[in-house]
Parts: structure tokens; C-alpha cells; sequence
């Protein structure tokens, strides 16, 4: 013969085991806490001691790079302290070339002032002097330098410099250069030096 429980057994087992296995399932969650603390523990451990191997093999290539920026600043400030000498000396000789040109026209002219010590010889003096002119005017035009063209053309305010008027009967001269007082010249296409002129008006 089977004894029927009343409902009130029924519900007392059924808290029973649900007590037990709530504290069965909060062991099971300490269980779990605790391993996942000693794995985090572990695993910031292993971190840390990555962290300081990476750091040591990072120290040479630091120590590397530091050198290779020291060499290039330094082969820099090198670089711009013979840029800067080479400037200078640039500037400084910059005319070698030209007053090197220019000495042998320096011998001519010593040679003329000796035949000027003998006043009977002109033909000579002159010739000498001529010599001397045609080479200048070459060397000149070789270092491109021309004269500007000045005598009866109108006057021209870019390349002419007026530093008198005259009055003229002709009426063709009227506005024109009739005089030229010093020559002006060009360098390249570049005014070098003004033309002093008188024009008629």
C-alpha cells in the first residue's frame, strides 16, 4: 500500500533541493572566480614579462637610431658650414675671372705710357692706344656688355638720361639726342649703365 504525500512534504522537498542546489551552483561560481583570478594573474604576469623582453630588444634599434641621428645632424651642420664658406669665397672672388682677363690690357697700357717718354714717335703712341681700345671693346663684348645706341634716336627714358637741352633749328632733332656725354651700356639685356645725353628741343 502506497502513502500519498501530502502537499505540503512536496513543497518543503522541493525547497529543500532548491536550496542545495543554489549552493551548489555558488561553489561552482567561487570555483570559477577563483580560477579566473589565478588565470588573470598568470596571464598579467606573462604580460608584464613580454612587455620587458620587447622593451630589451627595443634598446638596441633605440640605441641604433639615436647614433644615425646624431651622424646626420652632424653631417648636416657640416654641410651648411661649407655651403656657407663656399658662399663667401664666391662673393669674395667672384671677379677673378674678369680682372684676370683684364691684366693683359694692364700691359698694354704700360707699354704706351713708355713710348709717350718719346714725344717724336705719335704714329706709335696712337697705333698702341688703338691696339688697346679694340682689345678692351672685344673683351667686352665677350663678357656680354654692348653699347647702347644713342646718337640721333629719339630719347628714350628707359636706356637714356637727359642732363641738358638744347635748342635746334632742325626740326628732325627735336626730341633726339644730339650729344652723347658718357655712352651707356647693356649687359645681356639688362641696362648696365644709362646713356648721359643732351637732346635738342
Amino acid at each position: 500500500m502506497v502513502k500519498k504525500r501530502k502537499p505540503e512534504q512536496e513543497e518543503n522537498n522541493i525547497d529543500s533541493n532548491n536550496a542545495t542546489d543554489n549552493k551548489a551552483y555558488s561553489l561552482l561560481e567561487e570555483d570559477s572566480d577563483n580560477d579566473s583570478s589565478e588565470e588573470q594573474g598568470q596571464s598579467d604576469k606573462s604580460d608584464s614579462e613580454t612587455s620587458e623582453a620587447e622593451t630589451r630588444s627595443f634598446e638596441p634599434k633605440l640605441a641604433e637610431m639615436q647614433d644615425k641621428y646624431l651622424r646626420l645632424s652632424a653631417e648636416f651642420d657640416n654641410y651648411r658650414k661649407r655651403t656657407l664658406r663656399e658662399k663667401m669665397d664666391l662673393a669674395k672672388y667672384a671677379g677673378e675671372n674678369v680682372l684676370l682677363k683684364i691684366i693683359p690690357l694692364m700691359d698694354d697700357f704700360e707699354r704706351a705710357l713708355k713710348h709717350m717718354e718719346d714725344p717724336t714717335d705719335c704714329t706709335s703712341l696712337k697705333n698702341g692706344i688703338d691696339l688697346i681700345y679694340g682689345k678692351f671693346a672685344e673683351f667686352l663684348k665677350q663678357n656680354g656688355v654692348t653699347e647702347i645706341e644713342t646718337m640721333n634716336i629719339p630719347f628714350n627714358v628707359d636706356v637714356h638720361e637727359a642732363v641738358a637741352k638744347v635748342p635746334v633749328q632742325e626740326e628732325y632733332k627735336k626730341g633726339k639726342v644730339i650729344d652723347v656725354v658718357s655712352k651707356g651700356y647693356y649687359l645681356q639685356d639688362k641696362v648696365l649703365r644709362f646713356s648721359k645725353v643732351v637732346v635738342g628741343e
